[in-house]
């Protein structure tokens, strides 16, 4: 459980970030702060524990430029740091879930069949879904471990900048995804503002306040 000096830092790292507009191509992320981000996407909660996404990180500029053409031209896929991909799987299989089976098993010193039962129950409910619809479901997932993500960059005060504004297709196809059974979801550029040139960095954050979003049932 957090202090109420971490919650207060966090609070206020959140407010200090915004969806990076232009990034300082000359900056670089260091490795630490780059694995703690991707650590929190690791560590993230999802639905029944199956992680059913990637995260891959592109630091490579001849795919970064054409993931950019894929972006709409969006400068940030390309002056940012590194750039993180999020791809869900396209589909639940027998062998995605029984891989989990196998791991959770061999890390908590479990017997196999103590753990098979229940996945057994969730292939019963996944495995018939179509998988427009699992992909969804793992879709969802991903965006959890996406927000933590760009949760802990601020944390590390790194800038970074989610985005959906991108073809999926092109951008599965530039990486190689459908070969291994993964559709994108969203970018996280990730790296430091720019000092100049972004419209986006001194205005003001525009949120709904508490009384309009939250709903309190007493």
């Amino acid at each position: 459980m957090l202090d109420q000096a971490s919650s207060s830092a966090l609070i206020e790292k959140l407010q200090w970030r915004y969806a990076t507009k232009k990034f300082d191509a000359a900056k670089i992320v260091s490795a630490e702060k780059v694995e703690s981000i991707l650590e929190a996407a690791r560590l993230a909660p999802t639905s029944s524990g199956l992680q059913p996404f990637q995260v891959i990180v592109v630091t490579n500029k001849d795919i970064r430029a054409k993931l950019q053409a894929a972006s709409y031209g969006q400068a940030q896929v390309t002056e940012a740091s590194h750039l993180l991909v999020f791809a869900a799987w396209d589909n639940y299989t027998d062998a995605r879930i029984d891989d989990v089976v196998t791991r959770t098993a061999a890390d908590r010193g479990a017997p196999i069949e103590a753990v098979a039962e229940y996945y057994n129950n969730l292939k019963g409910m996944y495995l018939p879904r179509p998988a427009d619809v699992n992909y969804e479901h793992a879709a969802r997932q991903a965006y959890i471990a996406f927000g933590l993500a760009l949760a802990q960059a601020a944390f590390e005060g790194v800038d970074a900048t989610p985005m959906e504004g991108f073809d999926p297709a092109q951008v599965d196809e530039i990486l190689g995804l459908k070969a291994h059974g993964l559709r994108s979801v969203t970018l996280l550029p990730i790296g430091y503002r720019a000092a100049e040139g972004d419209w986006l960095k001194d205005l003001p954050k525009v949120r709904k306040s508490r009384a309009d979003l939250i709903v309190e049932v007493k």
